[in-house]
């Protein structure tokens, strides 16, 4: 397994590249949106890699596969069988990690 490889940054490359824009969520459009004076304090360089996994990326209903290599790369660097990335924050990661656990009720 090639683990040089980083599927997900090479795939928001391209994204870059491409100059695509996202007409969906997140609404500030990878720093086209946000507000000016938020810009001007924290920089737009912390909005520019914030992108769905879709429009190129990624996408659970039409997977170009980016999610699951890196998943299979991450797996094997660390000997497990499956890895899974969470892409919706600590909070539901932990909520998930939970339930797996503990199971329903």
């Amino acid at each position: 397994m090639d683990h040089s490889r980083v599927p997900v940054l090479e795939a928001l490359e391209d994204f870059r590249h491409r100059g695509d824009i996202a007409y969906g969520p997140p609404g500030h459009k990878q720093g086209r949106g946000v507000d000016p004076r938020v810009a001007e304090i924290v920089g737009l360089d912390v909005f520019r890699s914030d992108v769905l996994s879709l429009n190129g990326l990624d996408d659970r209903r039409q997977s170009q596969g980016v999610l699951s290599r890196a998943q299979e790369l991450m797996a094997d660097a660390v000997g497990a069988e499956h890895a899974f990335f969470s892409t919706c924050g600590s909070s539901l990661s932990v909520k998930t990690a939970m339930l797996a656990a503990a199971g329903p009720g």
